[in-house]
């Protein structure tokens, strides 16, 4: 019994604190993964902020659609990501299974992107 309360207790601290301080500004950012011209499903992307960043607390992503489309949310502040660049990267799991490893480790990742204050609509990134 007591290790139940000290679990509750460790989750509402932890609720409690989770939500630190919110990005001055969210742009909306979307778009699409494909491989071969098809969208890669049933993974999700990732952007990590660059050093440079004025805003490095949290790690944009979304989940791909079955198109392969995405639209970027900033947990827990809801859509779009702060203006900036990023290294992007696939979940692992999907990027194993499109044969491209290196796109799900941030150390290997090719992609990156330079998210303007307008935000970006339609961005197409190609597994290759």
């Amino acid at each position: 019994m007591r290790e139940f309360v000290f679990l509750g207790c460790c989750i509402g601290v932890m609720l409690l604190s989770g939500c630190g301080e919110k990005p001055p500004l969210l742009v909306p950012v979307t778009g699409t993964v494909t491989k071969d011209g098809t969208g890669v499903t049933a993974g999700s992307i990732f952007f990590h902020p660059d050093d440079a960043n004025s805003y490095l607390k949290d790690t944009p992503s979304s989940l791909l659609q079955t198109d392969g489309g995405f639209t970027m949310k900033t947990f827990p502040f809801g859509d779009g990501v702060p203006p900036g660049k990023y290294k992007v990267t696939l979940g692992p799991e999907v990027a194993n299974r499109i044969g491209r490893p290196k796109l799900g480790r941030l150390e290997t990742t090719t992609w990156s992107i330079d998210v303007p204050e307008s935000g970006i609509d339609g961005y197409q990134f190609e597994a290759r």
